[in-house]
């Protein structure tokens, strides 16, 4: 009788108020007062039968001979699913859908297994349940590639007999605070998480501003309003003034070079509209990168290359400092054209490069145009199946379609090379790399989404040299005496370097803060709205 008042009390006043101190003490009641079942024959045939369907967890626990692993009276049990449940109630800390990992559940399952085979069936089920939160919390809830084919990042997913094996050797606590990413990116997003729920739960920032653009010299209701903004984002005191003053001139300034915008100090129409975003907005923004960063939750390498393509910047980093940054032109919003995002490693450069134009190129934009004119874009040769190079004379060029045209097209190195003089390599196949240029005026533009893909330096020789400058004491001279060759000349780099093309539209700040890009591929929508559909809701986030 006592059981069962025990179990009433805490299914009716510890499931809705919860405290995390009390986890502890229900699983210390419920493996002190339960049956000792839990290495019983019944328990062990229940784990097998129960655990057969999945060969990773099978073998686990074959390999330990079908004995608990959660639900024993050992203490290193119960401290696997104390950290178990304490995991599951943070689920939502780290933007994932807390019904999915719901840690009442947990206890309901605990409390109802009251004999060998339920507690058994109930053991192998808190094991598939943790692999599921171990993988959502490393490594992302979603697929990137389900998302949006131009995401073709590959994730390191670890594998879940080492999952297991790790934590069966460590201490729970400590393995479970482990398990998310470890990069400082990701500590810095889950404070600025938090910070922008306390915004939300408030009301955000106040209403938007409605006039289109105001500058030095303006006043009435919408400078208040735009004043109120930014007091409310921090860029600015609280004060009465109803002026457009040099203050907020300044505000405005800081604002726009924090959100990719050109800084001029006026408050135009790009910069209005970036102000209006709303904070549960960013803070979806912040969801979003959350989940980016266990998908990119690996090593980025003491020396890496990144490439933000919502930011249009290239970046040489080395031991987490950024030591080389150029404008960058990526691929155009175009079905064809948008740039992907992965990883893969910048292996050498070639001075002097020819171009092999696509094959997509070919055949969408350069056949229709020699069908009309067999001599236009005379700049490219026209050659066969062995390379060699074909006469137009002889081609008809309306006799071919995208299916048969049997012809590649090469453009030789020249200074008017639409890959510029330098190019830098890291095999793909996407075909994607970062090169130099001659169409230089691109890079004064603020959205720079010009190219078919690849992305374009507005500095590719001081990236060149900063590259070089690890393995030679003179990079400018190795480049200079290769440009003096017609030919392609190829420079190996001693140690590959990593490449990482991402997509972030909220980026933090080391002391404090975020940065924001505009969403120009639409991407970030999509993964918030299948983060949606998996049960993340701004309202599950608690903070």
């Amino acid at each position: 009788m006592v059981y069962y008042v025990v179990e009433f009390v805490v299914q009716s006043f510890l499931f809705s108020l919860r405290p995390f101190f009390l986890f502890g003490l229900v699983s210390m009641w419920f493996f002190a007062w339960h049956p000792a079942c839990a290495q019983s024959i019944s328990f062990k045939q229940a784990v097998a039968q129960s655990a057969s369907t999945n060969p990773v967890v099978f073998k686990f626990y074959k390999a330990h001979n079908f004995q608990s692993f959660w639900t024993g009276d050992t203490r290193a049990d119960r401290a696997r699913f104390d950290a178990l449940l304490m995991a599951f109630s943070n689920a939502a800390v780290h933007g994932l859908p807390a019904h999915k990992f719901n840690a009442n559940a947990l206890l309901s399952g605990l409390l109802a297994a009251k004999t060998g085979k339920s507690l058994g069936k109930f053991d192998v089920s808190l094991t598939i349940e943790f692999l599921r939160y171990a993988r959502a919390v490393q490594s992302g809830i979603l697929v990137p590639s389900a998302v949006d084919e131009g995401i073709v990042r590959k994730v390191a997913y670890q594998d879940p007999s080492e999952i297991l094996k790790a934590l069966k050797s460590s201490s729970a606590e400590m393995f479970f605070r482990a398990l998310p990413p470890q990069s400082m990116e990701y500590a810095r997003l889950l404070k600025e998480k938090k910070r922008l729920e306390r915004v939300v739960a408030v009301g955000g920032w106040g209403i938007p501003v409605a006039t289109p653009t105001l500058k030095v010299g303006s006043k009435g209701a919408s400078v208040v309003t735009l004043r109120n903004r930014l007091v409310g984002m921090g860029y600015l005191r609280r004060t009465l003034s109803v002026m457009y003053d040099v203050p907020l001139e300044n505000a405005i300034r800081a604002f726009q070079a924090s959100n990719g915008l050109f800084v001029t100090g006026i408050a135009g129409t790009l910069t209005i509209d970036e102000i209006n975003v709303s904070a549960s907005e960013r803070l979806m923004s912040v969801l979003v990168a959350m989940e980016r960063e266990r998908w990119l939750n690996r090593e980025l390498g003491d020396r890496h290359i990144l490439v933000n393509l919502t930011d249009f910047t290239s970046k040489v980093v080395d031991f987490g400092k950024v030591t080389f940054e150029t404008r960058s032109v990526i691929g155009a919003h175009d079905e064809d054209r948008r740039s992907p995002e992965f990883s893969d490693m910048m292996e050498h450069i070639i001075v002097n490069p020819s171009w092999h134009v696509p094959r997509s190129i070919i055949i969408k934009e350069y056949l229709p145009m020699l069908q009309e004119d067999p001599e236009a874009v005379d700049f490219l040769e026209l050659r066969d199946d062995l390379g060699i190079v074909v006469d137009r004379a002889d081609v008809d060029f309306k006799s071919f379609d995208e299916e048969t045209f049997p012809y590649a097209m090469r453009q030789p190195p020249s200074a008017i090379n639409a890959l510029g003089l330098v190019k830098f390599m890291f095999p793909n196949r996407n075909n994607i790399y970062l090169h130099d240029t001659p169409a230089k005026k691109l890079f004064d533009r603020e959205v720079r989404a010009f190219s078919h893909g690849c992305v374009r330096l507005a500095k590719p020789f001081k990236f060149a040299y900063a590259l070089l400058e690890v393995q030679t004491p003179n990079p400018k001279l190795v480049i200079q005496a290769a440009l003096e060759f017609e030919d392609e000349v190829q420079i190996d780099l001693l140690n590959p370097v990593p490449v990482h093309l991402i997509y972030r539209t909220a980026v933090t700040i080391p002391g404090g803060g975020l940065e924001f890009r505009r969403d120009i591929y639409g991407r970030d929508t999509k993964i918030w709205e299948a983060l949606q559909v998996e049960g993340v809701v701004l309202n599950d986030v608690t903070g």
